[in-house]
């Protein structure tokens, strides 16, 4: 083994080792490279490092130096192809954008078109409900048709009527025999209130016969009752002096006072006879009939009557019998009860309150006998009866 050139080969002289470097910096500068110092760990085979010989060190260097030339073009590669690469990005990007938008617009015209379809369901819906509409309104169309010609018949009809009402015999000439008839009413009725006069009583004590009945001295205002109209300290109602007085509700007896008792029988026949004849001028007939005969008159009453044979207190499975009966009522006192009469009486009111109603008037209440008979007359002989 020749101790000369391998010392040599190994330890090289200083003035060749900066030459060396020269040169590989001046081969450095040439390809434009730069060298990084890095840790001896981080080198492939810095554990085992291989020993080239001086004879192989040109061909080392040569072989080295054709690796640096490759690796700089496959940088100089890397580099493009990072540049191409990121453009190729930047052109997927802007195509995912142009896809996300064309999805959305894809998007918006599904529902467009899904909303279209509903149009369309809706349309052909209403265009059928158009047509059966369209069906109903000419059959309607029809049938007013064919009634504004009966119509049409029945107004020309009616004119020949219309024609024969507008003339002298017409409808003018039935409101003249109405208003005449109402003032011939007018008339008879005020005769009937000048024969028998509703009007406040005198506060002068009435004559009283000597004899049995001298303890009865005056019949004043505070002894009427308010069926004649007192009211607040005024004078009852009267006719011809007549009045209803407390014996009129009182439970007669064998002293009582005769003359009173004929007094009231005499003025509830003058009421009979005046309502008996106003009804007739007014052609009402009345609910409860009259039977009249001046002090001694009736009223009739048709009330159905019971079996007295069935207790009211029993009861029966089987309804009770009733049928109609005819009853009289006294409108003057028979004997010492006045119940019989104090209803017949009732029911004379109710007659007045009948012919009342008949003028459109409302009754002054159920115990006003002559307060209702005087408001009768007032209104039959007043202007507005003619003119209504």
């Amino acid at each position: 083994m020749d101790p000369g050139p391998s010392s040599a080969s190994a330890d090289p002289s200083p003035p060749e080792e900066e030459e060396e470097e020269e040169e590989e910096e001046e081969r450095d500068s040439s390809t434009g490279s730069t060298w990084v110092v890095v840790p001896g760990s981080e080198v492939l085979g810095a554990d085992a490092p291989k020993v080239v010989g001086w004879e192989e060190l040109q061909q080392e260097l040569a072989r080295l130096w054709s690796l640096s030339a490759a690796l700089a073009a496959a940088r100089d590669r890397k580099a493009g192809l990072a540049a191409r690469l990121e453009s190729a990005l930047e052109a997927r990007k802007a195509v995912l954008q142009q896809d996300n938008e064309l999805a959305e617009m894809r998007q918006r015209l599904q529902s467009h078109a899904d909303f279209m379809g509903e149009l369309r369901m809706q349309t052909k819906e209403v265009s059928a409900n158009v047509d059966d509409w369209r069906e109903q309104l000419c059959v309607k169309i029809r049938t007013l048709t064919v009634a504004d010609k009966t119509v049409g018949a029945a107004q020309s009809k009616l004119q020949e009527p219309c024609k024969l009402l507008s003339g002298e015999h017409g409808h003018g000439r039935l409101k003249g025999l109405e208003r005449m008839l109402r003032m011939r009413q007018q008339y008879m009725i005020g005769q009937v209130a000048q024969i028998y006069p509703v009007r406040p009583l005198n506060e002068q004590s009435p004559i009283v016969k000597p004899g049995l009945n001298s303890s009865i001295t005056r019949t004043g205002v505070s002894e009427a009752v308010s069926p004649n109209g007192s009211q607040n300290g005024q004078a009852p109602l009267a006719i011809l002096g007549l009045q209803l007085s407390k014996l009129s509700i009182k439970k007669t007896s064998y002293f009582s006072d005769k003359t009173e008792i004929q007094k009231s029988a005499t003025l509830l026949g003058y009421v009979a006879h005046a309502v008996s004849l106003i009804a007739s001028y007014l052609d009402v007939p009345l609910r409860y009939p009259l039977r009249l005969g001046g002090s001694h008159s009736y009223i009739v009453d048709h009330a159905p009557s019971v079996d007295p044979s069935i207790a009211p207190g029993v009861s029966s499975s089987t309804p009770s019998s009733t049928s109609m009966r005819t009853m009289e009522f006294p409108l003057f006192f028979e004997g010492q009860e006045t119940t019989r009469s104090a209803y017949a009486v009732f029911l004379l009111n109710k007659d007045v309150e009948q012919l009342l109603n008949h003028i459109g008037a409302e009754s002054l209440g159920p115990r006003h006998v002559l307060a209702n008979l005087k408001q009768l007359t007032t209104i039959v002989q007043s202007q507005q009866y003619i003119s209504d």
